[in-house]
C-alpha cells in the first residue's frame, strides 16, 4: 500500500467519523451547529477534537449500526469515546 493510499485511507476514516460523531449528537437531541457557531473557533476544535477521537475508535461499525436502529438514544453507548461529552451536552439541551 503506498502512502498516498494510506492518506485517502485516513481522509475517508476522519470524514466517517465526522458522520458519526453528527449522528450520535443528533440521535442524543444535542446541535452541534450551536456549539460551533457560539464560538466559531473553539467550537471548530472542539468538533475536530470530537471528530479525531472517533476516529481512533475500534467500535464504529458497532456505532454505525447502532444509529442505523436507533432514531433517538438517551445517552452515548459506554464504547463511544466522545460518551462524556455527548452525554453532557445532551442533558444541557
Amino acid at each position: 500500500m503506498s502512502i498516498l493510499d494510506r492518506i485517502a485511507g485516513s481522509i475517508d476514516r476522519i470524514s466517517d467519523s465526522t458522520d458519526l460523531v453528527s449522528g450520535m449528537a443528533e440521535r442524543l437531541g444535542v446541535e452541534l451547529d450551536a456549539v460551533v457557531l457560539n464560538d466559531p473557533e473553539r467550537g471548530a476544535l472542539r468538533f475536530r477534537s470530537l471528530a479525531l477521537r472517533c476516529s481512533g475508535c475500534s467500535k464504529q461499525g458497532d456505532c454505525a449500526e447502532l444509529q442505523r436502529a436507533c432514531a433517538h438514544l438517551d445517552e452515548a453507548p459506554d464504547y463511544c469515546r466522545n460518551k462524556a461529552f455527548l452525554d453532557f451536552a445532551a442533558k444541557a439541551a
